[in-house]
């Protein structure tokens, strides 16, 4: 693989209030629909067939040549759903700690930071035009996923919060980058990505509340029940800006 290829557009979208709102529908997707598959059936099977679907939808966004919502956002999806599976898999299978795999993506994504910024001098989504620069910002957003559940998870049920109260400290927390770069300026860069890092637990946190048992904090409307709301919402939201006017204009510019 030439990992210096260019290309001739960006492969990713414009950051926009479509995209946290189908970024976060996309997070409550994973976390619902991996819960149901890896419950309700045999759990490394799930795994199997999902990293294998993972692995197939990137081939897919890896041979556009520029952006399809289409092509993007099942790829997004497919990231969500392998990686909540693997965060969940380390403390249900391997029974490690939410605070110690948190604290492992953390630096999992920290080490994919730096390496990135040494070989190509910026983190900017901006500048995702050659095939290198589009693996490491694919190896960044399953980080992300993954250390986004860790830390839901962690908030919800190491620290006694519930899903409910979880969400609500994650929905400030996501908005804090967006004021700070308001009121202070702070790094564009610095702010896309830690807003982008908390939309995880922020989305995850809001459909385990939806479709968990009472008893444990949630209203019981099942993981199931949920992943199919959230697939019909995330299918419109993906067919709105597949035929959008306003974006099809910004996936020609890019």
């Amino acid at each position: 693989m030439d990992l210096s290829k260019k290309y001739l557009f960006r492969k990713v979208p414009e950051i926009t209030l479509l995209f946290w709102v189908v970024k976060l529908v996309t997070t409550a997707l994973g976390e619902a629909t991996s819960d149901y598959l890896v419950l309700r059936y045999n759990p490394y099977l799930a795994v199997i067939t999902t990293g294998v679907l993972l692995l197939l939808a990137l081939i897919w966004q890896f041979k556009a040549k520029k952006y399809y919502p289409i092509t993007y956002w099942v790829t997004a999806a497919m990231v969500a759903i392998f990686g909540t599976m693997a965060a969940d898999g380390l403390h249900i299978q391997l029974g490690v700690p939410y605070i110690v795999s948190s604290a492992f993506f953390a630096i999992c994504l920290i080490v994919i930071f730096i390496w990135w910024q040494k070989v190509e001098h910026t983190l900017s989504i901006h500048t995702i035009n050659t095939r290198r620069r589009e693996l490491f910002y694919w190896a960044t957003v399953i980080a992300t996923f993954a250390l986004g559940t860790a830390l839901g998870d962690l908030t919800a049920t190491t620290f006694g919060l519930g899903y409910f109260v979880s969400g609500i400290l994650f929905f400030v927390l996501f908005l804090t980058p967006f004021v700070l770069k308001g009121l202070f300026k702070i790094n564009e860069i610095l702010a896309f990505w830690t807003a982008y890092v908390l939309t995880r637990p922020l989305g995850a946190s809001f459909a385990d509340w939806f479709s968990k048992p009472k008893a444990i904090g949630g209203l019981d409307h099942g993981d199931g029940h949920t992943a199919i709301l959230l697939g019909l919402i995330f299918f419109v939201l993906v067919l709105f800006m597949t035929f959008n006017a306003r974006e099809r204009k910004l996936e020609k510019a890019t």
